[in-house]
Parts: C-alpha cells; structure tokens; sequence
C-alpha cells in the first residue's frame, strides 16, 4: 500500500526539466507527460516512477504471461515497456533483421516513488519503506541551491541511413507489389536513422519534449537503455469498463504562415488517400477491440479528426468499447498487440512483408511505453518520433514510417519519412 502525501505544486516553475535534474543520475526511472495537452481519457499531466522496488525483464515466449504474474503478485502500480518483437510470441512470426539496440523485449518495475501532478497539486506516492523522504525530495526537486553539475555535451552525432532513398523507393514498390497481388491492403514501412556516438539524454530529451510538446512523450530509462520519446499517439487505455484507441494515420507539414497552416490542415482532412489510410487502420482497430467487447459496444468516436501539433498536423481516430468488469488487463493489451497502425492490414501477413523488406529489427520502436494502476486501469503510447539510446555502445538510433497503400508514390513516402524525421534530426544537431 502506497502512502499518499500532496502538495501544492510552486508557481512558474519548470516542472519537467525539475523532475529531469532531479533523476537523472537514477538508473531505473519513467516519465509521462502529457505535455498540457486536453485529454478527455488522461488522468494527469505528469506521471513520474522512480527507482525499482521490483523489476521484471522477460524475452519472447512466456513474456506476457510472465507480466500477469508479476502485476498479479505485486497488486501496485508498474512502468516498463512492450518491444514491437513480442509479436513472435503472439502470431507464427520472427524477426531475423539486424538489431543493434538490444531493449529488453518486455521490461516493467515497480517504482520506490511515484509523483503525479495534475492541476495546481503535486502527489507522493511512496512505497512505505521512502515516506520519509518525501520533503528532503520536494526540497531537492524545487527549493535545491544546490549547484547542478555542468551538463555535459557531446559533438552532433553524424547519422546515417539504413535506407538509400534509391533503395527505399524500391522496397516501397515491392511492397505495392503484394499490395496489387492482394496479399494486403495496407502496411507500415519503416526506416533506421543511426550513430554510434554517445549523447546526453536528459539534455537530448528535453530538446527534443521542447520541439514536439507531444502529448503521450516520455522519458525512460533502464540502466544503459534510453527511450526518449516525443509521441503523438496513444495505443490503448483502459479507465473502468472503458477501453480507448487512437491510431494516427495521416501527416502534413506545418506552415509558419497561419493562413496557409490552415490550408494545409483542411486539405489533409479531405485528402482521400490519407482518409483511406485511417479508415482502414480505424477497421483494423475496431476489430481488435471487438475480441473482448461487449456487445455492440464498439464505438468510433472521432473518425479522421485533425489534430495540430508543434511539428506536424495528424489525422486521428477514436475508438472506444465497453468490457466486463473482471476482464483481464493484460489480454486486452496481447489482444490488440502490435497496433493497427504500426502493422497494417491484415496485420499477420503485413507484418510478415514488414519483416521482409524493412532491415533493422523494430525492438522497442514501435512498440510501447505505458504504466498499470493497482485497480487495472493502463495507458500505453506507440513509440513513435522517439530518439532510442544503448549508452554502454553507444549507439543512438531514431525510426520512420509510413502507410503505404495502393495509391501512394514511393517518392512521396520518402519526404514524409524525412517530415517525421525533422525533430529528432534537430534535436541530436548540437
């Protein structure tokens, strides 16, 4: 049982890069923020776990089941992550494509202290073994004349592609071939950004959280492994009996010119192919979600709503459903696990051409960063326009994609992979 103490959060100040300082010398933390963004289904803005009580790391096989156990045993709140290759545990799948990353394929902890803000109020929610300490921490976190250590700054890495835009036009017309044959509608194409240089994540992350503002971003860490992630885009939550999707399908440049921002924000709204793209990953979803609903209760909220963000406009939808009571957390995730939109559809066989014509292992992108509460309830984002880092390399790495359906143009899905690319590029330009 968790020991609740609340504050009253100090005015004007910084609260992230706060928190960050604060943690950044621990080697097992997780930070969500929602970047004061309007959720209708968020619970609060900032949500930080730091320090292991508990720590599970699990590898393709009995992984999921290894997770119900361990959230099972400790009936508290987990943080950890979900890599995309867990899919080889669910469906008669494998990954054979380089991986220089080397994520744990499921990690989760229970955290020592847990502080949550949401409005004008900070909340402690500390193991009882740190109830102790919470003042010395609020003290440390906001109060501190403590001089910070000088932060310390590495050259710009110089990064490289996995992909010629040549070669990646290529595959993006093998992978309109099967599209033509029928073999699927749909499916996301991915390519690797790389360099094995060393950065500083707390600097990096905070650069890159300044750029995006996203509204599902966080900063993970596990001991040498670091996800800093700026995504826009939620997987699945549960609140209650309630369960939540919002894939994103569909990306348009902004515009320093408000007026022509405008332009470009309605002409992704109407633009059929994009429409196209989210409507069937909107289908795929619904589907997923179908497994455990109730009757008749899957819903599409917003379909193909435009959602402006600091880097780009997005093209979301929103599906909800209803499931019983005493539905199991973790079969809602295996049940619609790897998203719709990060695979396509069918997902099975999109997910076997993904494998055959992408050439780095996704591990953790593209798969999920999120948090349990003791009563069942979860969150997970897509990790997506996220900066992944192995420090003990090192090696820093940062993923692309797009849907590639029957009417996209090789050439066209190239720029849109560099789009997406602009903030994580700007972010390691030192």
């Amino acid at each position: 049982m968790r020991i609740v103490k609340s504050k009253k959060l100090p005015l004007n100040c910084a609260v992230i890069d706060l928190l960050l300082d604060w943690i950044e010398e621990v080697p097992i933390s997780c930070l969500f923020t929602s970047n004061g963004h309007d959720d209708h289904y968020g619970s609060f803005e900032i949500l930080l776990g730091v320090g292991a009580e508990r720590i599970l790391e699990a590898s393709v096989g009995n992984a999921f089941s290894q997770l119900a156990n361990f959230r099972s045993e400790l009936n508290d709140w987990i943080l950890g992550s979900l890599s995309y290759d867990l899919k080889n545990e669910l469906e008669d799948l494998d990954s054979q494509n380089n991986e220089e990353l080397d994520f744990p394929d499921l990690c989760f902890f229970q955290p020592k202290k847990l502080i949550r803000i949401k409005g004008d109020k900070i909340e402690f929610l500390y193991l009882p073994a740190y109830t102790e300490e919470v003042e010395t921490d609020f003290e440390n976190i906001f109060n501190s004349s403590a001089s910070k250590e000088i932060i310390k700054f590495f050259e710009a890495p110089k990064i490289k592609m996995r992909f010629s835009k040549d070669r990646y036009c290529e595959h993006v017309s093998k992978m309109l071939d099967h599209i033509k044959r029928g073999d699927i509608y749909e499916a996301n194409f991915c390519q690797e950004f790389y360099a094995e240089e060393k950065i500083n994540p707390i600097s990096s992350f905070k650069k890159l959280n300044a750029l995006s503002e996203a509204p599902f971003a966080t900063y993970l860490r596990l001991n040498d492994h670091y996800a800093l992630c700026s995504s826009p885009e939620r997987f699945l939550a549960k609140r209650g009996n309630q369960i939540i999707s919002q894939p994103i399908k569909g990306t348009a440049r902004r515009s320093a010119d408000s007026v022509e921002d405008l332009k470009l924000a309605e002409q992704l709204a109407k633009d059929p192919k994009e429409r196209t793209e989210n409507i069937m990953i909107t289908d795929l979803v619904r589907n997923d979600l179908s497994k455990n609903a109730k009757k008749g209760s899957v819903k599409v909220k917003d379909l193909c709503k435009v959602y402006t963000y600091k880097q780009v406009h997005q093209m979301i939808s929103t599906i909800t459903s209803l499931v019983e009571p005493e539905s199991d957390s973790i079969i809602l995730i295996k049940n619609a696990y790897p998203m719709g939109s990060m695979t396509g559809a069918p997902k099975v066989s999109a997910m076997q051409i993904i494998e055959e014509l992408e050439v780095t292992k996704r591990g953790l992108y593209s798969g999920s960063v999120g948090y349990f509460t003791p009563d069942g309830d979860f969150d997970f984002n897509v990790v997506i326009r996220s900066i992944l880092y192995n420090s003990a390399k090192p090696y820093v790495s940062f993923s692309v994609g797009s849907a590639i359906t029957a009417q996209a143009l090789p050439q066209n899905e190239y720029e849109e992979c560099l789009l997406k690319a602009k903030a994580m590029r700007e972010t390691l330009d030192n």
